[in-house]
């Protein structure tokens, strides 16, 4: 008898069209992604473009799904735009009128009567192609209110000429929004850079200096930070012919211009041995000729005028409110001084020594500063960044370099205003993720330099404003930062000095309270300038400090805890 064993196994038959791999199988899918739905969403264009499908349903959740960093990107345009909105009846500044005198001046007048026009106080004193930028912003604000452009309407307020301007402003800002979105797209840790791009987007001092004081300083960063994203990715044509682009929109820059020609020379024009490139080199001197060129061209007759206009010498030392820079320090030591009986050199400090300094600024006690002394000391010190940039040509040696000439003018230049520690900022933050060296000096300075600006806006409502946004963003911005940047002290001298930073910066609540107290006490007479000096003087403390980290770290290569850095 047959065995039967085989009768209890079950036998599965498939149609004769089929075989076994055919059959049916258990599938079990992995976890779904962004990027599998891109990858899948690419697939299914190639076979629509092969074979005429329609899109499938991967494909739509693909395209809803979109990139992470763009989303953020929108998610941050779109919430500080609609805060931005909010500003518009805010204080405005003498900038606001300056900015609409110049859209008049531009419309009305040839290009020839452009520098000479005196009908208001606020004549046209930036170079031309910001001249060119009023004029061609000028135009829509005929549109808007022909009143905007009329040459005789000084002090022209309608709420027309309000809503352009404020406008104008923050759409001419998405230039330093794109440009930052780039810096994420190519960054080597792109959650951390756009932590920093976000900061600087949402940075208090483009709040406060833009939106409400008035000014288009967003919109000028931007193009500096298109020029430094180029030198980042390799194009350093691209780069110095931007800057030359930024230095004929606002000449301030040309602070900087010492790092870009040491950084261009020897990262572009010469090999790393050192031989020269001559056909790179000849590449960039006429291209940056060639944008000068463009910009100065028109106005070939008249180049003693427009220089006259950008760069007065008839100016103090000081501005009415001190910088709070090196100067600001000697000036209140100087204060001291006198009143702590030294001899007078000049009696006519002493009857400058109980009001704020307007116009020139003449000392009691210390040396009078000339503009030559000025000039000296800042190229005494750019020169020190200079050689090591000269020796190590790369980006990060670069923005380092950068950041430290724009601090060195702000910190030693001639009649500096407050609102150029932006030059110093803006450049810093980008740095602030390096190291907790970096991070803390970039904190120091952030606070002190954002906490300087809080005087250009003193009516009520907007100081309450300046200092909710900035005491907001800071607890964003460093809390985040310091997360991914944070090392213990190592050493007795760091964890010194680490206290005594954080000392200072818990300091500025009683400043704070001083600045609200101190006018309760006294109203009016010779001591109505104290919170200002106090605020300045307070400032310049953090700023030198943060200065003197930042030059010491970058000279000799050593971080916060006594390390030398790592090599690039």
């Amino acid at each position: 008898m047959a065995s039967t064993s085989t009768s209890h196994q079950r036998r599965v038959s498939f149609p004769a069209s089929l075989g076994p791999s055919d059959a049916p199988k258990l599938v079990v899918h992995a976890p779904r992604t962004p990027e599998k739905d891109r990858a899948a969403a690419e697939v299914d264009r190639q076979r629509t473009r092969s074979l005429g499908a329609p899109v499938s349903l991967a494909a739509m959740q693909a395209t809803a799904n979109q990139d992470p960093t763009t989303l953020a990107a929108r998610d941050v345009l779109v919430l500080a735009t609609a805060f931005k909105l909010l500003l518009y009846p805010a204080y405005r500044s003498t900038d606001f009128e300056v900015h609409r005198n110049w859209l008049a001046i531009t419309h009305s007048l040839p290009l020839s009567k452009w520098y000479y026009d005196t009908t208001s106080e606020w004549t046209l004193d930036y170079p031309p192609f910001f001249a060119w930028f009023e004029y061609l912003l000028s135009w829509p604000a005929r549109l808007v209110d022909p009143a905007i452009v009329d040459l005789q309407n000084l002090r022209y307020d309608a709420w027309s000429v309000i809503a352009y301007q404020r406008t104008t402003v923050i759409i001419t800002e998405l230039v330093l929004g794109a440009a930052l979105l780039r810096f994420v797209r190519g960054a080597p840790n792109p959650s951390v850079q756009r932590i920093l791009s976000a900061s600087l987007f949402l940075h208090p001092g483009f709040l406060i200096v833009d939106h409400i004081h008035f000014q288009y300083n967003g919109f000028m960063f931007g193009i500096m930070a298109w020029s430094l994203l180029m030198a980042r990715n390799g194009n350093p044509l691209g780069s110095g012919i931007l800057f030359a682009v930024l230095l004929n929109f606002k000449h301030i820059y040309m602070y900087l211009a010492p790092a870009y020609f040491v950084y261009l020379l020897r990262a572009y024009c010469m090999t790393p041995s050192g031989t020269p490139r001559i056909p790179q080199f000849i590449a960039l001197a006429s291209s940056v000729l060639g944008v000068f060129a463009l910009s100065f061209a028109p106005f070939a007759l008249h180049l003693p005028q427009l220089l006259s206009r950008l760069f007065p010498f008839t100016r103090g030392l000081n501005h009415a409110y001190w910088a709070p820079n090196a100067w600001a320090l000697v000036t209140f030591l100087d204060r001291v001084l006198l009143k702590l009986g030294f001899a007078v050199n000049d009696d006519t400090g002493v009857r400058s020594a109980s009001r704020g300094l307007v116009g020139d600024t003449v000392f009691a006690v210390v040396p009078n500063i000339k503009p030559l002394h000025t000039f000296v000391i800042t190229l005494a010190f750019q020169m020190v960044f200079l050689a090591k940039l000269w020796r190590d040509p790369t980006y990060k040696s670069f923005l380092r370099a950068l950041t430290l000439c724009g601090y060195t003018s702000y910190m030693f230049g001639w009649h500096v205003h407050e609102k150029a520690v932006l030059l110093v900022l803006v450049p810093l933050t980008l740095l602030a993720a390096e190291d907790h060296a970096h991070f803390r000096t970039f904190a120091l300075a952030s606070l002190s330099g954002i906490y300087s600006l809080f005087p250009l806006l003193f009516t009520p409502a907007e100081a309450a404003l300046e200092l909710a946004y900035s005491l907001l963003w800071m607890i964003l911005v460093f809390s985040a930062l310091a997360k991914v940047t944070y090392t213990f002290p190592r050493t007795p001298l760091a964890v010194a000095l680490d206290f005594l930073e954080r000392a200072y910066m818990w300091g500025f609540i009683g400043l704070q309270a001083f600045v609200w107290v101190f006018p309760l006490t006294r109203k009016g007479g010779e001591f109505d300038f104290v919170p200002l000096m106090a605020t300045s003087v307070y400032c310049a403390v953090g700023l030198v400090w943060a200065y003197v980290r930042l030059g010491a770290m970058y000279v000799l290569g050593i971080g916060a805890a006594g390390e030398h850095e790592k090599s690039e």
